[in-house]
């Protein structure tokens, strides 16, 4: 088994909070634990956290900044420092893994989201992003989702990438693991078309006939619609998830969701923070599928 840490591993990258995260991390009984950055892990992102100490409104203390948020490329060697741990942070780009059972595993990584604000690893939504991910690739594990790929945010408007979505439909990976639209969590097996457009869009290049919702947010979250009854087996449904601590599926030979390699993907929102006091935290997804 391995664990996946797609990215905001802080609120605020303060040195602290990662060294929380770094403590969870290691506690947790897996080989391998791979970990990205998000847009909140600024000063991960050392030319954007660089700026942000530059551009403040009134001058900063060096010391309090370092006693606050460590030295510029301090986080960074926080983390390479657990690696004997099994935890290995990612850059973006292309990285092999050899597993305990003899299996291989390729993950395409990218911390990077659009966005217009000075968190850190953004670029602005109208310019074009280059996700080099490999056909190669088992895991495509970004820090932001695909443009119509469970990305809806609170107030219905689609904050995904759309050459994060091309990128994927050219590549289909076995699996898409992302977070950052924290609404959007949940897990879906999608059937991609034969034939992929020139500019891939979920309108055009998925089989929403032959692609199946694993689980999401509203099936367990409690919406104006429902009725008592509704509400009440939403609520039993979370009391049983969180009895077992997690969400699980399975999609190797045999299951009733076997991945078809190469025509299917199973996309996965693990945020694991939520955005109301019904459901403050997300449980984590625990996925089986079967690698070379």
């Amino acid at each position: 088994m391995w664990r996946f840490t797609a990215g905001d591993l802080t609120e605020e990258s303060k040195i602290e909070e990662f060294r929380s995260s770094l403590s969870l991390l290691i506690s947790i009984d897996a080989p391998l634990k791979l970990v990205i950055a998000g847009n909140h892990d600024f000063t991960l992102d050392v030319p954007t956290f660089k700026k942000k100490v530059s551009s403040a409104s009134q001058p900063l203390e060096p010391e309090l900044v370092k006693k606050e948020y460590g030295d510029y490329g301090e986080a960074r060697q926080l983390l390479d420092s657990a690696r004997d741990s099994g935890v290995v942070f990612l850059d973006e780009g292309t990285h092999h893994f050899k597993l305990d059972n003899g299996a291989s595993l390729t993950v395409y990584a990218s911390p990077f989201t659009p966005g217009v604000s000075d968190w850190g690893f953004q670029y602005h939504p109208q310019e074009v992003h280059d996700f080099a991910i490999p056909q190669s690739a088992d895991v495509a594990m970004t820090h932001g989702p695909p443009h119509g790929i469970m990305d809806f945010t609170d107030s219905r408007k689609r904050a995904g990438c759309p050459f994060l979505f091309g990128a994927i439909a050219r590549a289909r990976p076995k699996i898409h693991c992302f977070g950052h639209i924290h609404e959007g969590w949940g897990a879906k097996l999608v059937t991609w078309r034969d034939q992929i457009s020139e500019t891939p869009s979920h309108f055009t290049d998925i089989d929403n006939s032959k692609s199946t919702v694993i689980g999401k947010l509203s099936n367990l979250k409690g919406i104006k619609s429902d009725t008592p009854e509704m509400l009440q087996e939403k609520a039993n449904k979370r009391a049983s998830h969180e009895h077992d601590g997690y969400l699980k599926t399975s999609h190797c030979s045999g299951d009733e969701h076997p991945l078809q390699s190469g025509s299917q993907t199973l996309f996965i929102n693990a945020a694991a923070q939520g955005t109301s006091e019904e459901y403050s935290m997300h449980l984590p997804w625990v996925v089986e599928v079967e690698l070379p």
